[in-house]
């Protein structure tokens, strides 16, 4: 049994309504697109950090000229205070004497550190130490004493290497920051020398 097909009502012409209402349609649409772009452009542009946390997060220069021996520098990177020790013989012998046993984490095993400090001392130059001047228990800042590092919160102690001795709180060594020397002699933190 065959279909019947709906009258033509318009004599077989196209509709100029349905045209019209096609071009509309189409318009509408992109009109539509272009002021939503123009609304969500400047929402996703406000996800960016702004110049002033970009700055925050930039690499710190820091001469090391007016470091003497066996005293320490402290500078900010990203809110944190950084440490900068320049430490003098004894402090580098007891890292060589140091008795193992008795530090948490002796070989620095935990990612602590970039793998350039990966050493004895934790620094590229035996002569500097840089670290994150924060204990790791609970974010305290640590004082220099005798031996090495004293938080005063909760007791944690750290050598001159900034490695936790067994029995403190602390979990883990303190933190050391990419870093590298620059052509001038200065320290640039916040930045490896590969990506330099």
């Amino acid at each position: 049994m065959k279909e019947k097909s709906a009258p033509d009502l318009d004599g077989g012409k196209k509709s100029t309504v349905n045209t019209g209402r096609r071009v509309l349609l189409n318009v509408s649409s992109v009109v539509g697109g272009v002021g939503g772009l123009s609304i969500l452009a400047p929402f996703f542009s406000s996800l960016r950090p702004s110049r002033r946390t970009q700055a925050a997060g930039a690499p710190v220069t820091v001469s090391l000229k007016d470091i003497d021996e066996g005293t320490m520098k402290v500078v900010l990177w990203r809110q944190k205070p950084i440490w900068i020790l320049r430490r003098n013989e004894f402090m580098i012998e007891s890292l060589e004497n140091k008795n193992e046993e008795n530090l948490l984490d002796p070989s620095s095993e935990n990612a602590q550190q970039p793998e350039y400090c990966k050493n004895k001392t934790r620094s590229i130059n035996p002569e500097y130490f840089v670290a994150v001047g924060l204990c790791t228990h609970l974010g305290c800042s640590p004082g220099e004493a005798k031996k090495g590092f004293l938080c005063a919160c909760h007791g944690s102690f750290f050598d001159f290497a900034g490695r936790v001795v067994k029995g403190s709180p602390a979990p883990k060594n303190l933190f050391i920051p990419p870093h590298h020397y620059d052509n001038d002699g200065n320290i640039v933190i916040g930045m490896d020398a590969s990506i330099a």
